[in-house]
């Protein structure tokens, strides 16, 4: 049986195009991370800190403050990022437990290097914003707290005001939202009791990881020999 009637004709085969003329649509996710901090302060290294940085983001952050800890020395490989083995297998094992904000903040104030958790103890909760239906803050929310660290030579607290903000998508207000939060936060910490003012103090480096001496008091491992104070204490090293 013919396939075509009578006096039609076969329809004429298309040339194959060649691959640069394929048509088709493009897929992109654009992910964006922004962190701010503020200006340093230095406090008297007096007993009960936690509950004292805790109270700086009163009235600033929404439900209970989360305090988050430097790393153990064997997980200063610790990455929020996947691509980066085996530091992200490590980080979400260390932080399975936390909460979805807590995670959030730490993906957003540890990829910007806005925190380092070698040395850095981070309170941390949601400053503005809201969250989706698992808990994790949504695209225009801002996270943040307190960042604070042990002067090496002094062994006062160094403290500092920490936001971050971002992901798929952000809105336009969203960075003077968070300079407003910051600007709280930081408000809080100059108002603590033990504040001694504003100061210029360069953030900890570990020049060897392995090489410093240990802590006796909570066994934390400096990194490098020149610290009288532990990073993570505030116990004079040895004493």
């Amino acid at each position: 049986m013919p396939l075509f009637k009578k006096g039609s004709k076969a329809p004429t085969p298309e040339t194959p195009r060649s691959v640069g003329e394929v048509k088709g649509e493009e897929f992109a996710l654009k992910l964006s991370y922004v962190a701010k901090s503020s200006e340093s302060v230095r406090l008297q290294n007096t007993p009960g800190v936690p509950a004292r940085l805790a109270r700086m983001l009163q009235g600033c952050a929404q439900g209970e403050p989360e305090l988050i800890e430097p790393y153990p020395v064997e997980l200063n490989a610790a990455s929020p990022f996947i691509f980066k083995m085996p530091g992200a297998p490590e980080w979400l094992t260390y932080h399975r437990k936390r909460s979805p904000i807590a995670r959030h903040a730490l993906v957003v104030l540890e990829g910007t290097d806005a925190v380092d958790l070698a040395f850095d103890t981070l309170v941390c909760g949601l400053l503005e914003g809201e969250t989706d239906t698992s808990g994790y803050p949504d695209f225009g929310a801002i996270v943040g707290g307190v960042a604070s660290h042990w002067d090496e030579m002094s062994g006062d607290l160094i403290v500092r005001a920490v936001v971050g903000y971002g992901g798929k998508g952000v809105r336009g207000d969203t960075d003077r939202n968070a300079s407003r939060a910051m600007a709280g936060v930081f408000n809080n910490i100059l108002a603590d009791e033990y504040a001694m003012g504003v100061v210029t103090v360069e953030r900890p480096t570990l020049a060897n990881k392995q090489g410093g001496p240990a802590c006796s008091h909570c066994g934390f491992n400096s990194g490098h020999e020149r610290a009288f104070y532990c990073p993570k204490c505030g116990m004079r090293m040895g004493g």
